[in-house]
Order: structure tokens, then sequence, then C-alpha cells
């Protein structure tokens, strides 16, 4: 949802304006530095280890890391027949990978010629994140896909009033909310327990992973009079420490509620501690 994503200013929809147009292909490829080390994991190996690794940004797909082949182990990969055409990148080869007796198939792709207009990726190989264990940026292990340095989200505690209505129904009722801002999403609006009708809620099997806030406790669905609506709460039970503020807190879908903020217009803002 951020430089190539969605809205951002090298998507196919760009949410702002700029003094500038753009002149390129509807199609766009950026490849750039990425600064962490970065280590992959195959059966308890390290198949994988790079302090060059680039990210290549593509209108329309989340970022991939590429990697130095130079920097992976050569005697785990195994040539595979398999061969991919991308219009924008060229042909590309497949490895699979054998580490202690086990073969994660297709698992690395490289584009050995690329086509002209594409950055550089000839000396440079993709590792599939579903076929492997681990992929590690320093210590920390990346969460579903890796983040976008240009994706951001803030948590910040608000004064408004916010109620939740379902068919006109009040499920919420707060002024405790916490609001996250999320790079090309809409604003997600977070409550106390306390502040929410939880006699209207069923809990559901439902768990999703998010590589900015972490792995979800647990989802609820809402059910009001004749009407269910299947998960459309969330609880991040213990999220990323850069959201710690959403710990805990209820998320309604906007898309299946009705979620309003009211506030006092120029009431002052909170005094900042001595």
């Amino acid at each position: 949802m951020a430089l190539t994503l969605g809205n951002g200013p090298l998507g196919r929809r760009p949410a702002g304006r700029s003094n500038f147009q753009i002149v390129g292909p509807a199609h766009q490829l950026y490849l750039e530095p990425f600064g962490p080390r970065v280590r992959i994991v195959v059966a308890g190996e390290v198949v994988a280890d790079t302090t060059s690794a680039l990210l290549l940004y593509e209108t329309g797909l989340f970022p991939v890391i590429y990697l130095p082949a130079a920097d992976v182990r050569s005697e785990v990969l195994e040539a595979s027949q398999t061969r991919t055409h991308c219009p924008f990148k060229g042909d590309a080869t497949y490895h699979h990978l054998r580490v202690a007796g086990v073969q994660r198939r297709d698992a690395v792709w490289s584009y050995p010629d690329p086509i002209e207009g594409c950055p550089p990726l000839a000396a440079l190989v993709a590792f599939d994140p579903a076929a492997v264990d681990a992929v590690y940026l320093e210590e920390e292990q990346v969460r579903g896909h890796v983040r976008d340095p240009y994706h951001r989200v803030d948590a910040v505690p608000t004064s408004r009033h916010v109620t939740v209505h379902v068919d006109g129904q009040v499920v919420a009722d707060s002024h405790r909310a916490v609001l996250v801002f999320e790079t090309g999403l809409p604003v997600r609006t977070y409550l106390p327990a306390g502040d929410v009708d939880t006699a209207v809620l069923e809990s559901s099997d439902t768990v999703t992973t998010c590589p900015y806030k972490g792995t979800t406790g647990r989802y609820h669905s809402v059910r009001v009079g004749e009407r269910h609506l299947e998960d459309a709460v969330w609880v991040y039970e213990d999220p990323d420490p850069s959201v710690a503020a959403i710990a805990g807190l209820l998320a309604f879908d906007d898309a299946q509620v009705e979620v309003a903020h009211d506030h006092e217009p120029f009431a002052p803002p909170p005094a900042r501690p001595a």
C-alpha cells in the first residue's frame, strides 16, 4: 500500500497531487538497496546470508527482496526446468532448494538476461517466502511479506466521540479510542472492550498476520437481530511495539458497520505533562 501499490505515488491510482507528471510506463519497476542483513532459513539451516540485499518495487505488487547470487549457498540449489515470462522483466529461471533431505520445489528464481529497461537483476536471485521456513532481517523474523519502507503505521489516542452502529443500533460508544493511520488504508478505530456491547460478538477461529501490526489474537463476528457480520471485529493482543497502543482493543470493519467520529470544534488538546 505504499510506493507502488494502491494509491501510492507510483501506484495505479495515486491519492495525492504533485506539480509534475511522472513520465514512464504504466507498469513501473524500481530497485533500491535494502539496508538490513538478510538471512533465509530452510530445515534449520541458513541458505542465504547477505548485507547487500536490494528491494524491487513493482506496480501493483508487494516489494520483493533480491539477493546477490554469490551470497546464496550454491550446493543447496538444484536446477529446475520451470521457466516463466514477465513482460516487464523477461524470462525467469528457477531452482529447487534441497537442504538436509528436504526439497522445496521452484523456491528460487532469477532473471539472468533481463529485458532492456529493466533494473539490473542479472546477478540477483529471489526466494519464494512460502517455500522457505523463515526470513530474518537482522534478528527479526519477517511476518507475511517484507515491510515496505515507504509504508507507515501510526497509532494515536483520540478524544473524539466514537460510536459504532449496525442497522441503527449502537454497539460501541467511546471517548477512549485509538486511531490507526496506515498508508493507503482507511483510518481504523480501536476501542476498549468496556466501551463495546460484547453481547453482540461471536468468537471466530480466523487469524491473520499483518507485517506492520502483528498477528491477530482473535476475530469476532457481529450478530444484531437477523444481521450476521462475519469477522467484523478483530483484536491484536500482542501487537508490534510500534503500535503497542492498540493491544487488546477491538477494531470494527468499516465496510460492514457504520463508524462515526464526532468532536467539539476548537477544543484545546490535552495539556502536556510537566
